[in-house]
């Protein structure tokens, strides 16, 4: 037996050279990933990077143009059907008039073995919402009910595509202490997220999209290794990003709220740099570059 297949065979997860093209486009376009069993790996990259084709996929709701998708040694379409894969989408049909128990009791009812009902919203946080109509609910609560649902057949690995989309800080909070559970107990999980302090704090591993194009994969340090340079954080009143950006020794600014963030190449300079031009700057800090800062590094090459 080919070693490749072996590994195939033992993997929760396994894409080879998956491709999805529409209308000429490349949506994805060549991706190889392998995912063990028990890992959390954080799927990241700019919006059109082929995150949510490459989940599409991994589902069975798209076809790949070529490549092959396998979950558990299985089609994704078989492994969905059995309750293996449990999916947290960015949006779907939910039905207002119906409550939460009776949202989630629906889906009980396509598995073989699904969770007990009120196991299922005590892990996803719903357990005082079940008598309540999912119309009433807001935002954030809908995404726990799509948790729950994705919950309910008890599988093995869980996808999730920007599954805190609408939660506050709270509830964002909460939603990850629950799945900190989930993961103890050795299951899988890939998510797509546009927030990196989720996958900072919660991932073992990151790929990295561009393009439809593996670019980073590994650990969280790993990756951020691939951003040479430090990263400075003040505060800069009325900061301009692009009087900022032409500073010597910086690459890339980010403001947000009263808070900047300059990556730079030569900290020292640009340090120097910012309180010659902005001496009303306070609250500076100066750090190693993180997952943001090796973000913004390797979309950027696209450009280049």
């Amino acid at each position: 037996m080919d070693s490749t297949d072996t590994v195939t065979r033992g993997a929760a997860v396994s894409l080879r050279g998956l491709v999805k093209h529409f209308d000429g486009v490349h949506a994805v376009d060549g991706v190889d990933v392998t995912i063990a069993p028990g890992e959390v790996v954080a799927l990241l990259g700019p919006n059109g990077a082929g995150k949510s084709t490459t989940i599409d996929m991994l589902l069975g709701l798209a076809e790949p143009t070529g490549g092959t998708v396998s979950v558990f040694g299985r089609g994704p379409r078989e492994a969905v059907a059995s309750g293996l894969v449990g999916a947290m989408l960015q949006s779907g049909g939910l039905l207002d008039d119906a409550t939460v128990a009776e949202t989630v009791s629906l889906f009980r009812a396509m598995y073989p073995k699904p969770l007990p009902l009120k196991e299922t919203l005590t892990r996803a946080g719903l357990a005082e919402l079940a008598g309540r109509k999912v119309g009433a609910l807001s935002g954030g609560e809908k995404q726990r009910v799509r948790f729950a649902v994705a919950l309910v057949s008890d599988p093995d690995l869980l996808v999730l595509d920007e599954p805190t989309v609408a939660m506050d800080v709270e509830a964002r909070r909460e939603f990850w202490t629950a799945m900190r559970s989930y993961t103890d107990t050795g299951r899988t999980v890939v998510f797509a997220t546009h927030y990196l302090a989720e996958a900072e704090d919660y991932a073992d591993r990151v790929v990295l999209l561009r393009s439809g194009r593996v670019v980073a994969d590994g650990s969280v340090s790993q990756v951020r290794s691939l951003a040479a340079g430090r990263v400075i954080t003040a505060r800069i009143p009325q900061a301009d990003e692009g009087v900022l950006a032409m500073l010597p020794g910086v690459t890339s600014v980010l403001v947000r709220g009263e808070s900047t963030e300059l990556a730079c190449a030569d900290s020292d300079v640009a340090l120097r740099e910012l309180l010659a031009n902005h001496p009303q700057a306070h609250d500076i800090e100066v750090r190693g570059a993180g997952l943001e800062a090796a973000f913004v590094t390797l979309t950027r090459q696209e450009a280049a």
